[in-house]
């Protein structure tokens, strides 16, 4: 973090990406607050909400790789302005969407592919290519702050934006506030590009997927990375949901929210600074085994708005915290030249594991009127993916050189 502000030309790059993120993540992870009140107006019904959302999870996970070759190929600026375009469309023609095929089309395609293609994937990518590699860690920690301080501040805003102006209002909002971050990109994309020397040949976008999709590490960070998807999806889908079961107010929810993002900030700087100390694979392993402990802990807890503060504390400390070591063993297996594309396919993985939390949600709660099953499959995959991270094969972290005393030779 200090190289990073004692550097004014990395940090204008990783701000500059921080930026974009912000504004991205928070659109995309406040979604869940416009269930009720979509349902409230359209009568549509709480699944085929979820399902349209849960659409979205999918689509913001396949667009990634997508996007992330591109960037890879003609550079960042052309994919970040589509991005931003299509995310405030997105957002503008929701209210115009009275069907769930309508809500599916608006939020769960073009939002989604809008937030995807402004995403970790090209972000992250395009720092690392014009940062030195001490920063790059460091960097990706700010970076990633950046989308959870945009979860802590969309979702009260937006809370109270849905309360005053109604939801189709609050899109709007969003749709404006997208498109006022487009001189940002500017800002990222002319920076100078720092000559990079590549350790691993570069044969080429195709081989170098097929290279990491037969890699056994590789595919066992996406094992676990879909469990992360899963969980957060469902989370920052239904947790208003959960709320208003326990018979607790709408606020509870937005500010439960906005603390994972508060947290996650300080998270994510935490695990970009571990990144250039530890394995990557033992600090996913941390990350999951302690979500496994922390949904164990609130099914014993009494449901007060207490209770959802401080899980959503403990929650948002790992939350998006995950991405900085993803992205760094993806880099360290493969190099960075196609970063973009092969972490892009590692959060593909993430977003199927997303489309199915946001789904199983909605139908958990039609069918049984509860999420208890949901908290279950949670755990139970949370605890698998935090041993499936430990077989991965990552070169340990080399110990800095002990200073030794220069040698001093007696006079003749």
């Amino acid at each position: 973090m200090f190289q990073i502000l004692r550097r004014p030309d990395v940090l204008v790059v990783t701000l500059a990406a921080a930026g974009i993120l912000m504004v991205t993540m928070g659109i995309r992870q406040s979604f869940g607050l416009f269930i009720s009140p979509i349902n409230d107006s359209t009568g549509l019904g709480i699944a085929t909400i979820s399902f349209a959302l849960a659409i979205g999870q999918f689509t913001w996970g396949a667009i990634q790789p997508i996007a992330g070759a591109v960037s890879d190929r003609f550079g960042p600026r052309a994919v970040l302005i589509g991005g931003l375009f299509i995310l405030a469309l997105g957002c503008a023609t929701a209210p115009f969407a009275q069907t769930g095929f309508g809500l599916a089309i608006s939020m769960g395609v073009l939002a989604a592919i809008g937030s995807g293609a402004g995403s970790f994937s090209v972000l992250i990518s395009a720092a690392s290519n014009r940062l030195p590699p001490d920063a790059r860690g460091a960097a990706s920690g700010v970076i990633n702050a950046g989308g959870s301080f945009g979860q802590f501040i969309f979702a009260p805003i937006l809370q109270k934006l849905i309360q005053s102006f109604g939801w189709m209002g609050a899109m709007w909002v969003m749709a404006v506030t997208t498109l006022a971050t487009l001189p940002l990109i500017r800002t990222l994309s002319s920076a100078e590009k720092k000559p990079q020397q590549h350790t691993h040949q570069d044969e080429g976008l195709g081989n170098a997927v097929r290279t990491a999709l037969k890699n056994p590490s590789y595919l066992l960070l996406h094992a676990g990375f879909f469990t992360c998807g899963f969980h957060i999806a469902f989370l920052v889908t239904h947790l208003p949901g959960e709320v208003n079961l326990c018979g607790l107010p709408p606020s509870v929810a937005s500010w439960s929210l906005a603390i994972i993002g508060l947290a996650n900030i300080f998270g994510s700087i935490y695990a970009g600074g571990c990144v250039a100390k530890y394995r990557s694979k033992y600090i996913l392993a941390v990350m999951y085994a302690s979500r496994a402990l922390l949904v164990g802990l609130y099914l014993l807890m009494p449901r007060t708005e207490w209770t959802f503060y401080i899980f959503a504390a403990g929650l948002g400390f790992t939350w998006l915290a995950t991405v900085p070591p993803t992205a760094a063993l993806v880099g360290k297996l493969f190099g960075t030249r196609y970063l973009a594309t092969l972490f892009g396919l590692t959060l593909l993985s993430h977003q199927i594991g997303g489309f199915l939390g946001a789904w199983l949600g909605g139908v958990a709660i039609s069918q049984y009127g509860d999420y208890s099953w949901m908290w279950y499959a949670d755990m139970v995959l949370a605890a698998a993916a935090a041993l499936l991270n430990l077989p991965i094969k990552e070169a340990p972290i080399p110990k800095a050189p002990i200073p030794q005393a220069p040698i001093q030779k007696e006079p003749i």
